[in-house]
This record gives structure tokens, C-alpha cells and sequence, in this order.
């Protein structure tokens, strides 16, 4: 007897149930939340009257945020069942590939955010030589990039979990 299925060991029930796919949507919604915390709590700490620096947050230091955040919003603006098949009724022909090329971008926009957050903490706190208080800024700005990324995946995914639930409104 043959299966379609990948592995051997079925998947567990809880994986398709409406409250993980609702769990998942708060989930990502918290780590973007907590992404941004990290950023604008580092920002407003650098125009503070404490920072015992000269350095302060720029809008070089706002790009990849912004970059990340698109990204994020072009991602979860794609269904998945556009990456898989053709269907000539939504938007003429070559739907997938159309589908596929827009997630590239957005893939593509979320790690130059990343790549971005990481090369201006390298050439603007790590190379200079801050010490901590005034490096904390380009670690923030690093950790909210990497927070908005993974709150993307966790917001796709849960998203677009298959459930018989869903198929039976739709009919």
C-alpha cells in the first residue's frame, strides 16, 4: 500500500485545529510587536538626555525596519494555494508564477532588512568601537529584524494551515 505521505508517523491533530491557527496569529502579532519595542526603545534612549553618547538613532537606521516590515506585509498578502497551481480564472494565466515571483520579493525585502540591520551595526557601532549602552542600539535594530522575520513565517504558517473546517464554510 502506498501513501502519499512524506513521513511515516501522521501528524498530530492539534497541528490543524482553529485555536493553534489563532494562537499562531497572537503569536506573531507579540513578536512584532516585540521587534518594534526593541527598536523604538532603543531609539528613544538614544535622543535621551542618559545617553552618555553622541551617537543617536538616524533614519539609516530606520530603512531596514521599513524594509522588513513591507517584506512582511508583501508575504502574508499572498495565499497559498497561488504557489501551487494555475487557475485561469483569478487573473489570467501564470497565477503560481506570479504568486512565486511577488513572495520572492517579499522574501528578498525581509532579508536586505536583515543584511541591512546587521551592516549598520556593523559600520556604524562595532567599527567605531562603542561600548555598550550606545552598541545596544545597532543590537536592537538587529533583534527587531530578526523578530519581524520570524513573526512573518509564524504568521504565514498559521495562516495558512489546512483544516477540513475551513473547507466545509467554504462550500
Amino acid at each position: 500500500m502506498t501513501s502519499s505521505r512524506l513521513f511515516r508517523f501522521p501528524k498530530p491533530e492539534w497541528v490543524n485545529s482553529p485555536n493553534t491557527r489563532t494562537a499562531g496569529v497572537y503569536l506573531a502579532g507579540a513578536l512584532f510587536s516585540l521587534g518594534f519595542f526593541f527598536f523604538i526603545d532603543a531609539s528613544t534612549y538614544s535622543h535621551s538626555s542618559k545617553n552618555g553618547s553622541n551617537v543617536h538613532i538616524k533614519f539609516v537606521d530606520w530603512i531596514p525596519g521599513i524594509c522588513s516590515a513591507l517584506g512582511m506585509l508583501v508575504i502574508n498578502s499572498i495565499e497559498k494555494t497561488r504557489l501551487s497551481a494555475d487557475s485561469y480564472s483569478y487573473s489570467g494565466t501564470g497565477v503560481a508564477w506570479k504568486a512565486r515571483l511577488v513572495l520572492f520579493l517579499g522574501f528578498a525585502l525581509m532579508a536586505g532588512g536583515l543584511a541591512g540591520s546587521v551592516a549598520v551595526l556593523v559600520l556604524k557601532y562595532i567599527v567605531p568601537d562603542y561600548p555598550f549602552p550606545t552598541l545596544y542600539f545597532g543590537v536592537a535594530n538587529v533583534v527587531a529584524n530578526g523578530l519581524i522575520m520570524l513573526s512573518s513565517v509564524v504568521l504565514w504558517v498559521s495562516q495558512n494551515m489546512e483544516d477540513d473546517y475551513t473547507y466545509n464554510l467554504a462550500l
